[in-house]
């Protein structure tokens, strides 16, 4: 049986999106046992839980100052020293290693490279390494200054962005952003119907926007509405009474495990340009209108949108509304183009690929890009 160790982090959907995407298309060898490992939340649950809402709340409420920070990691060669004050999660892992044995290592957060690269400084002998980027085009040097067997990225573009700043060709492969299974297994009858246009709204941002975006779509009569509203219980409550004064048709959910479905059955999706929910949008073949880019990882997935004409940004209510009204225009022409460009885009079996070609390496000796770096 071979093992495969899948260290995530829960700072952001991202990584735990496509860790469980990864984790699946492992477990559907017969002769592996795929483990995913959150250290973070395993050696300090409490301290985990406050540092993750302490971030999520500094991206959303003091962007400024996350993107000084952003950039500061990335530019700094004195960031990597932040890793030092991990020295029980590093012991933690080596625990791991050791009781695992593990075949292959894949990682979804860039810490977890910087963590490796010490313990084998330290002697700790193990198998192969590979880093899966959930980041696009604007690719922070944390997840690669470290050393590798390999990178994965999700786009041509970001593969390209690696290779001018020194990682070697032969170690990025483009494979996709690994989403979830169902995107590669798409049924047939999966499709948006013809009419009316539905449009999805997945709600991640504080309740003053997206009331207001809510109130503004259901202007639209001709308009299908699903609207996400997560595990706030009261904040749904109250947009379903938002929405059961219409004019338009609406659909009011809390958490759901649908959003594959959702996405495969919606015209558009409004969301915030997070990695997870953009590259689900792209392997959907649903256009996305960025409602909120977080600066830093999130400006990436708006700029291959953007690039490649599958998608627009649009941060006001009415902004959004006249946005779909155009891609709707003239039978749709926009939305089409847009929809035309996502299927050159779209990789959704790129989880399947990323454990082929992990698995076809764990027979090579252990190789590196660079010679260790100090953390």
């Amino acid at each position: 049986m071979k093992r495969v160790l899948i260290l995530t982090a829960g700072y952001g959907e991202g990584h735990n999106s496509a860790a469980r995407a990864l984790q699946a298309a492992f477990n559907e060898y017969p002769d592996v046992s795929a483990e995913l490992v959150d250290l973070f939340a395993l050696r300090a649950p409490r301290l985990n839980e406050v540092s993750r809402r302490g971030y999520l709340k500094l991206i959303n409420t003091a962007p400024g100052i996350w993107s000084s920070l952003y950039r500061w990691l990335d530019r700094s060669p004195r960031a990597p020293a932040l890793f030092r004050t991990l020295a029980s999660h590093r012991r933690l892992l080596a625990e791991f290693i050791r009781t695992r044995q593990p075949t292959a290592i894949v990682s979804t957060y860039p810490v977890y490279a910087w963590l490796l690269n010490r313990l084998r400084a330290d002697g700790l002998e193990f198998c192969p390494h590979h880093t899966v980027i959930t980041d696009a085009i604007t690719i922070n040097s944390l997840w690669y200054r470290a050393p590798a067997a390999g990178w994965f990225v999700t786009d041509a573009d970001s593969a390209a962005f690696l290779r001018e700043r020194g990682v070697p060709a032969d170690k990025v492969h483009v494979s996709g952003f690994p989403v979830a299974l169902p995107f590669a297994d798409r049924p047939p009858h999966l499709l948006p119907p013809m009419a009316p246009r539905r449009i999805l709204f997945m709600i991640n941002t504080a309740r003053g926007p997206a009331r207001a975006i809510v109130r503004e779509l259901l202007k639209q009569p001709y308009w299908s509405l699903t609207i996400t509203a997560g595990r706030d219980e009261a904040f749904r409550r109250e947009l379903q009474a938002l929405a059961a004064k219409g004019p338009a048709k609406a659909e009011v959910l809390g958490w759901t495990n649908r959003i594959p479905d959702l996405l495969m059955t919606h015209h558009a999706v409004i969301s915030k340009a997070g990695g997870a929910t953009t590259q689900e949008s792209i392997n959907a073949l649903c256009p996305m209108l960025i409602s909120q880019i977080v600066p830093g990882q999130e400006e990436g997935n708006y700029e291959l949108l953007r690039r490649h004409e599958a998608g627009a940004l649009a941060t006001t209510p009415k902004e959004i509304v006249a946005t779909l009204q155009r891609a709707f225009a003239d039978n749709g022409a926009v939305w089409q183009r847009w929809h035309d460009n996502l299927q050159r885009l779209a990789r959704p079996n790129a989880a399947r690929a990323i454990a082929t070609r992990v698995l076809q390496n764990t027979a090579s000796p252990i190789r590196t890009s660079s010679p260790p770096v100090e953390v």
